[in-house]
């Protein structure tokens, strides 16, 4: 039994020791059961340019379909914050165009449609028909060794897979998810089965075994974790409420499947002989016994690292050795290759340091070269001109894979509506839990090399589970908005929030650095008895080693978060508000460790949920904390402040810092013992109401004096009325209420264009200011800044913030930057915009 066609011959064991290009891989069968057959000459004149050939392949494979001529290595799909216009605008750019972007446009999965079109595309189905491109692409003897990278591309997928999986969110496990992976597996599978014994006649003769009908029947109920995760993530879902429910759902069907995928090639061993039954229970508990002691180096490797180092390489090399080694053992052991890499990976301690040390090192080169290849090897065994006057024999077949997707999908929207989602929500998550991707395609050509299914039907259902797929993410993407519950109705604005009552805030701490300037700033926004502050400090980490965001609430979790340097901000945080006294500042912790495509939604979420009426955010010039180490990542770390100025529920600041860095007794830098000097540069618009109603709370700090600019038109040049009308009203009362208060000044200044408004900013800078305070550029007299916007390169801070931020003014003062709080009718484009607004 060790030794069947599942196996091969004793050749495989030389292709893992390295020995594939002289050896010949044995099987029995035809051309129709895709045995790879080489050629042991290797003299062959096209053998010595192998090395380039095969690289030749996988840059066809890249360039045809997913775009990468000119893609830079970030990805270049629509942010959440973009508009439909921006967008099209990007993919205009000749930097985000290259080989034929077929389907970039459609927002497509990157490692689903495009890699399954792409290795559709340079197999036997398209450009593989030509026999001039298949011998010079993929010579004879070439063609063993690329498949094999291929399946090397899939045990390192599905190791990572399990790397990024976190078993132990199964006991946290709600009652909605429980029924809903429950139901989604049981309703569709025995649908599938009754369907299956009714058309058993229909079947193949393969088809008709009881085994077989159940391990088909799973494989078409149970949705894989880590090919939702990877669809979830391209599609900026990861922290919304419809992709957490869905992973958390998709996580427990994979446990599921897990246990159905060994239960039914055990009963499939047993209709053959009852020994090999056995033998195949005994390797599956060989294999457990061989990951668990694993896993118990594994810890110890974790135990030996110093607290905040990354581990070892030499430790790396070895657990990535360790895969092949585990694959190679499952593989000869008859448990099917796919299973060791995985149960492996479930057993590497998630997150820092080892699982995601083990994700930084490895996930770049596995998603950009070896699966690509892996996708290739898929597209080589795809041949759509094999179906031809084959339908009839292939109906059965597509009858029960129909209908085990339908029936998910009225399983999940049913119970969902039980659980009283909204209806949309519902039919998103439905739509979500259908997705089908790299773990179903590998199931399919397991059953093909088990003879279970032929070539034509391998194509039937690669195609299938493609197209399913590409209709199903654009209907994610027009039915499923994750801003929208952050478009209210309802002022939060510290402009329209009564003076003597609770001020709720949102302070975003990127690192350690972040907190010295954000208590400076608290301590001068005079947080009193009447009108205290209740402060929702949220860490924001990078998710890496792990699949699933993390977001904590520290106050009523019980869950010990493993990082560095939270303690210390922890402790500043404490220090400070013992310092100033809970009656005055009260300090709420939580942690999100999440995508940073993704992390807006974590701080728009707190606020929303807090009723908070200001979110603080730092100006990062550098780099942004992960689990393991300081990275710098440049535009993608603008994006969360970018994003959430774009979608927040409520006013928002970007605070630049330039003062000292990060002290470890914050208290004994507190200023409040300190004269500050404030300067409130006042260009209208509601940007600028906001900042100035800000600052009018800071007035009444007794160590604080505040400076008032206020830019005006010459002959009010491009004055809109209204506008006027709402800065002269604001401005009046702030000046009636501090006329009497001599730490108050305010100063009126006519320019005719934007060099006049630089000028008098320049004229005006000294060491004697702190902070400057400006709106960001809501409702700004475009004279005013007339000629300006080509110098502005951090739009998150309005062109005046920017400048007065930037090196150029040559100002040692912090800078904060004001937005008032936008209100949206609706989702900006697409059907979305049809909905309404949600009232909170």
């Amino acid at each position: 039994m060790v030794w069947d066609s599942r196996v091969g011959s004793y050749n495989n064991l030389a292709w893992w020791l390295g020995f594939s290009s002289a050896l010949k891989c044995d099987g029995e069968g035809d051309g129709a059961s895709n045995r790879v057959h080489m050629s042991s000459n290797t003299s062959d004149s096209s053998s010595g340019h192998f090395l380039w050939r095969v690289p030749f392949g996988l840059f066809l494979h890249s360039c045809v379909v997913r775009g990468h001529l000119n893609r830079p290595h970030h990805s270049y799909s629509r942010l959440p914050s973009q508009t439909p216009q921006t967008a099209a605008n990007r993919l205009r750019h000749p930097h985000y165009r290259g080989g034929l972007g077929l389907v970039h446009t459609s927002q497509q999965p990157d490692w689903t449609v495009h890699s399954h079109l792409g290795g559709i595309i340079i197999g036997p189905s398209v450009l593989g028909r030509n026999k001039k491109f298949a011998a010079y692409v993929f010579p004879d003897n070439s063609t063993y060794v690329f498949k094999n990278m291929g399946l090397i591309g899939f045990v390192y997928f599905l190791f990572l897979s399990g790397v990024k999986m976190d078993l132990t969110t199964i006991r946290k496990t709600g009652k909605k998810q429980l029924y809903l992976a429950l139901f989604g597996i049981l309703i569709p599978f025995v649908t599938v089965v009754s369907i299956a014994i009714a058309i058993r006649k229909s079947l193949d003769k393969e088809l008709t075994k009881g085994s077989v009908i159940g391990g088909v029947a799973s494989a078409f109920a149970i949705t894989s974790f880590p090919v939702l995760h990877q669809i979830i993530k391209e599609l900026n879902l990861l922290s919304s409420e419809v992709g957490k429910l869905a992973l958390s759902t998709v996580l427990v069907s994979d446990v599921i499947g897990m246990l159905c995928i060994v239960l039914f090639e055990a009963a499939r061993e047993w209709e053959a002989h009852s020994i090999d039954a056995l033998w195949y229970v005994l390797s599956c508990m060989g294999i457990v016994v061989v990951v668990v002691g694993a896993r118990q180096a594994m810890i110890w490797v974790v135990r030996i690292t110093p607290e905040g180092k990354p581990v070892g390489e030499a430790y790396v090399v070895a657990i990535l050795l360790g895969v092949l080694v585990i694959a190679f053992m499952s593989d000869i052991s008859g448990v099917a290759i796919a299973n060791g890499p995985l149960w492996l990976g479930l057993a590497v301690p998630d997150g820092p340091p080892l699982g995601a040390t083990l994700v930084e090192r490895t996930d770049t080169i596995i998603n950009e070269f070896f699966m690509p290849m892996s996708f290739a090897f898929v597209g080589m065994y795809t041949d759509i001109s094999s179906l031809r006057d084959q339908w009839s024999s292939l109906l059965p077949l597509f009858v029960m894979l129909l209908i085990a997707y339908l029936t998910k999908l009225v399983t999940i929207l049913l119970v969902s509506r039980f659980f009283e989602m909204p209806d949309r929500d519902g039919l998103t998550l439905s739509l979500v839990i259908s997705l089908r991707g790299q773990l179903e395609i590998l199931i399919f050509m397991h059953w093909m090399d088990l003879e279970i299914i032929q070539v034509p039907s391998f194509t039937m259902l690669v195609l299938s589970t493609t197209i399913v797929t590409a209709i199903a993410t654009p209907l994610i993407s027009i039915l499923y908005d994750p801003t929208r519950p952050y478009m209210v109705n309802k002022r939060r604005a510290i402009q329209y929030t009564p003076p003597n009552t609770e001020l709720h805030m949102v302070a975003c701490i990127h690192d350690q650095e972040s907190v010295a300037g954000f208590i400076d700033l608290l301590e001068v926004s005079n947080p009193t008895v009447n009108s205290p502050f209740s402060v929702y400090a949220l860490r924001l980490i990078e998710l890496l080693g792990r699949a699933s965001p993390v977001f904590i609430d520290h106050e009523n979790q019980a869950r010990d978060f493993e990082h560095t340097s939270y303690n210390h901000i922890h402790n500043a945080l404490k220090k400070f508000q013992e310092s100033r006294g809970e009656e005055f500042i009260k300090f709420h912790l939580f942690t999100s460790v999440s995508p940073i495509r993704t992390m807006f939604q974590d701080i728009c979420e707190l606020a929303l949920m807090k009723k908070a009426t200001f979110i603080i955010l730092p100006f990062k010039r550098d780099g942004l904390e992960t689990q393991t180490e300081v990275v710098n990542h440049g535009v993608l770390l603008k994006s969360v402040n970018a994003n959430v100025l774009a979608h927040a529920p409520c006013s928002v600041s970007v605070l630049v810092d330039k003062g000292d860095p990060f002290r470890t007794n914050v208290v004994n830098y507190s200023m409040r013992h300190v004269a500050h000097q404030l300067a409130v540069l006042y260009l209208g618009g509601a940007d600028a109401r906001e900042a100035l109603a800000y600052a009018d709370r800071m007035t009444g700090n007794p160590n604080v004096s505040l400076t008032v600019i206020r830019f005006l038109s010459y002959n009010g040049e491009g004055d809109n009325e209204m506008e006027k009308k709402l800065d002269d009203g604001l401005v009046t009362w702030f000046w009636v209420k501090n006329e009497g208060n001599q730490r108050v000044i305010y100063r009126e200044v006519v320019v005719k264009n934007g060099q006049d408004t630089i000028a008098a900013i320049r004229a005006m800078n000294s060491d004697c200011y702190n902070l400057w305070i400006v709106g960001r550029k809501q409702g700004i007299n475009p004279v005013l800044i007339e000629g300006l916007s080509d110098w502005s390169q951090n739009p998150e801070l309005g062109i005046i913030g920017d400048f007065i931020g930037s090196m150029d003014l040559g100002s040692s003062a912090s800078v904060l930057v004001v937005q008032q709080q936008i209100l949206r009718e609706g989702a900006s484009g697409g059907l979305l915009g049809r909905f309404s607004c949600c009232t909170y």
